[in-house]
C-alpha cells in the first residue's frame, strides 16, 4: 500500500446537498496530498464545469472549506489551499 490514501470518485447521492459533497470531496483530496498547502485552486468557473454544477454551486462550497479553515482566498490571487495550524506542544495554545 502507497502512503496517500486514494479519494473517492465525486458522486452526489442521498440527501447531502450538492455544495457540501464538492466541499467533502475537496478536503479529501487536500487530505489525501492530492492537493498541498499552498496549491491553489482551479478558478470557480473551471471547478464548476468539472463538478458539472452551477457556478454559484462551487462557490458555496468554497465558502464552506473557507469556514472549515482547509482554503483561503486572496483577492487578486486566487484560492488556495490553507497551510494546517502548527501543533502546539503540550495540546493547547
Amino acid at each position: 500500500m502507497s502512503g496517500q490514501s486514494k479519494v473517492p470518485d465525486f458522486d452526489p447521492q442521498g440527501p447531502q446537498l450538492v455544495y457540501v459533497a464538492i466541499a467533502d470531496h475537496i478536503a479529501a483530496r487536500i487530505a489525501a496530498g492530492e492537493l498541498s498547502p499552498g496549491a491553489r485552486l482551479s478558478a470557480e468557473r473551471d471547478l464548476a464545469a468539472e463538478y458539472g454544477v452551477a457556478y454559484l454551486t462551487v462557490r458555496r462550497a468554497a465558502q464552506e472549506l473557507r469556514e472549515r479553515g482547509l482554503i483561503v482566498t486572496v483577492h487578486g490571487k486566487g484560492t488556495f489551499v490553507a497551510d494546517p495550524l502548527p501543533e502546539t506542544p503540550g495540546g493547547r495554545a
